[in-house]
């Protein structure tokens, strides 16, 4: 048997898994392959293949050199269906083929399909590491009705799969505690991190926005809450206003019907996906109406590249914002969102103040700091799962 000390320092073999390469998780995923890829471990992918565009693709290509364990993209939908066991039974053997010391699944379904074929290699005499992370995710469900009750049944199932689970911010652990349960397998939290570029202010253009929404473009981050609060924004203020939203999604096309319905096609401009540093320049502040987050890189994004933001107050946004900031209110409502938009624009200090310190920020969400304590809860459980197999 290998000392702790000594499997310590060996290269890790890394497989991620999570369903949509769009967004957050993926944004994720890619600075872990990144940092550790420089460190010498081995990295491999397994997720979707029907979602993510052109702006994804091209985030596939900067990191393709560095999955050594290579790319596996194949249909996976967002709901639960009989099609999860043929898609786990047509994977198992090319991911066991490849002998990875971590599966870290990312998401429900990343976390339901690492867990499932970890547990199936356990059963070969694998010493696989199952490592799930939720993102929100599943935890978003309301645990009062029937489709919450099943999903949450299902978590606690999957529970005693797990040798750790990574939380994003200590909203998402309080939420697993209240509706799953208290976590069977270690459990830890780790912010995301930003890298040292990114603390680098972003000038807003000449020609720039008053407001700028970015992110999924799918009701459960608000793009049509932000729509209503605009147009409030603008009876508030009492004159007309501009907006940019930028991002791709399911339900785009309704929200571009939506805007044209409402007659502020000419007010707010659609764009698609692109660099969030490169949208920031779009607008003079950001404003986040979702209606449930985890730990949304975007709000950590915002906050480094020195632009104001407005937010809804979910998830782990108040962790970071602080939890008694002024910039924030209770998701949903589009009349108090409004009324925040109105302020910023009558009021060109108050947003400007009210934002978190920079330098306390920093100091905590950094992206090394995230990837090194990743990396050592991979080393403690796989040490503990040797031992346990020995």
């Amino acid at each position: 048997m290998m000392s702790n000390e000594a499997l310590s320092q060996e290269p890790l073999r890394i497989i991620h898994c999570f369903r949509s390469p769009v967004g957050g998780i993926f944004r994720h995923v890619r600075d872990l392959v990144n940092t550790h890829h420089a460190q010498g471990h081995k990295i491999g992918i397994l997720c979707d293949s029907s979602s993510g565009g052109e702006f994804e693709e091209k985030l596939f290509e900067s990191i393709i050199d560095k999955l050594e364990l290579g790319l596996i993209r194949m249909p996976i939908r967002r709901a639960i269906t009989p099609g999860d066991l043929i898609a786990i039974h047509k994977v198992y053997k090319q991911i066991k083929s490849l002998q990875p010391d971590i599966l870290h699944g990312h998401g429900a379904k990343g976390g339901a399909y690492v867990r499932v074929i970890g547990s199936f290699m356990r059963g070969s005499r694998s010493r696989v590491t199952r490592t799930y992370s939720p993102h929100g995710g599943s935890l978003h469900y309301d645990s009062s009705n029937i489709k919450g009750k099943a999903i949450f049944a299902l978590e606690r199932l999957l529970a005693r799969m797990t040798d750790a689970i990574i939380f994003v911010s200590d909203h998402e652990r309080l939420a697993y505690i209240d509706k799953v349960g208290l976590p069977i397998s270690n459990s830890h939290l780790v912010y995301n991190g930003l890298n040292e570029e990114e603390f680098q202010p972003i000038a807003t253009n000449e020609n720039a926005s008053d407001f700028l929404y970015i992110g999924m473009m799918r009701d459960l981050k608000g793009p049509d809450v932000f729509i209503d609060a605009f147009r409030k924004a603008e009876q508030h203020v009492g004159r007309p206003l501009h907006a940019t939203m930028v991002g791709d999604g399911p339900n785009k096309q309704a929200y571009q019907e939506k805007i044209a319905q409402m007659g502020l096609s000419k007010r707010i401009v659609l764009h698609p996906a692109m660099n969030a540093r490169e949208a920031f320049a779009l607008a003079q502040s950001v404003v986040i109406p979702s209606r449930a987050e985890a730990m949304p890189y975007i709000v950590l994004e915002t906050v480094a590249a020195n632009k104001p933001i407005i937010s809804t107050n979910v998830g782990g946004i108040p962790e970071i914002l602080g939890a008694d900031s002024d910039v924030m209110v209770p998701p949903g409502n589009v009349e108090k969102l409004a009324e925040k938009m109105a302020q910023s624009i009558q009021d060109k200090s108050w947003l400007a103040s009210a934002q978190p310190d920079r330098n306390t920020f920093k100091k905590r969400f950094s992206v090394q700091a995230m990837a090194e304590d990743v990396l050592e809860i991979y080393h403690r459980s796989s040490n503990k799962v040797s031992e346990d197999r020995t």
